[in-house]
């Protein structure tokens, strides 16, 4: 009881509460939340501070900047929604806190789309390259369970478009990515797509700040091309993945267009089936069968793999075209 009272009176103050539902509404850092509250910064931090301490709000770390949100998990979380859900939707002051709040999301959606006309011709260059995207995405679908997933982990989320797709499939989701400009647009498509469910963070991929065992699924998207050690990065996979979790890696299949590793910065021209199995038995991961959609010049490859018990090894996994004949 007395843990529930000193909650309650945490969030027993205006600004406090104003707080609250705007970290309801999306991840917001202080330099946004003072914007909005018309508050000076020590003071929305000192707030800030003691709702964290109630377990009411996340924070979370991205470089220089520290993003808050609405508590997911641990006692309090559930209070949180609670309180939110009380506040009056007619209460003047926060409806003009979420006009200026909209008024931040608007800035960063022009933000992202800014970066995406300037950086449009790299990505359009590659994707003309391969089968569409909705092809890809279909498989992924058909790979994961059609009952969904606790817990999603998107392993170099970029622009979090795995996220827009798996997402729904899960009842909790987060994505990675080292780049704070990508992590920027995919916070402004998650909100504009409405996924509450989901969120994303800055973090190593070699060093995942998860507890092992903590999801049922990963993927890993068009990321193991770029990566320095790519055995180290599907071993950090597995290590956070549940027994029994699904891993599903997507790349391209062996190719020779030096054009992406001198312009686009790809390390690796393409794996084989069997390397990406090899990597996957050491992290004890069993391979389960693979799909290949063939473009023009590009295939690409869909590896699935479960999360087996330790020193289990995997079975040789047959191989599926796209139109699911092996191969």
């Amino acid at each position: 009881m007395e843990e529930l009272l000193a909650t309650l009176k945490a969030a027993a103050e205006t600004t406090r509460l104003r707080l609250l539902a705007l970290c309801a509404n999306g991840e917001l850092t202080v330099t946004e939340l003072t914007q909005i509250l018309g508050q000076s910064q020590p003071r929305v931090s000192r707030h800030l501070k003691l709702l964290c301490d109630a377990g009411l709000l996340d924070r979370f770390r991205e470089g220089t900047f520290a993003f808050y949100r609405l508590a997911e998990r641990g006692s309090s979380a559930d209070l949180a929604r609670v309180l939110v859900d009380a506040i009056p939707a007619d209460d003047p002051t926060l409806i003009l806190d979420l006009e200026r709040l909209e008024s931040i999301k608007r800035a960063r959606s022009e933000a992202a789309a800014s970066y995406f006309r300037d950086n449009a011709e790299r990505w359009h260059e590659i994707r003309s390259l391969h089968v569409p995207e909705r092809e890809v995405e279909e498989a992924l679908l058909r790979l994961l369970p059609e009952a969904g997933v606790e817990e999603l982990l998107d392993i170099g989320t970029g622009t979090g478009r795995m996220l827009e797709v798996l997402g729904p499939r899960a009842q909790r989701a987060v994505g990675i990515d080292q780049s704070r400009e990508m992590l920027a647009i995919a916070r402004t498509k998650l909100e504009e797509a409405g996924l509450r469910n989901c969120h994303v963070r800055q973090a190593d991929m070699y060093q995942l700040p998860f507890p092992s065992g903590s999801f049922d699924a990963a993927v890993v998207h068009q990321v193991l091309h770029f990566a320095e050690t790519p055995a180290e990065l599907l071993a950090e996979a597995a290590r956070v993945l549940r027994p029994g979790g699904c891993l599903l890696v997507v790349d391209f299949a062996p190719h020779a267009l030096e054009s992406l590793r001198g312009e686009h910065a790809h390390r690796r021209l393409g794996f084989s089936d069997e390397e990406v199995a090899g990597w996957c038995r050491q992290a004890g991961l069993a391979c389960d069968t693979v799909v290949h959609l063939p473009g023009d010049p590009l295939t690409v490859s869909i590896w699935p793999a479960i999360r087996t018990a330790a020193g289990v090894p995997a079975v040789k996994s047959p191989v599926l075209s796209i139109s699911g004949a092996p191969s």
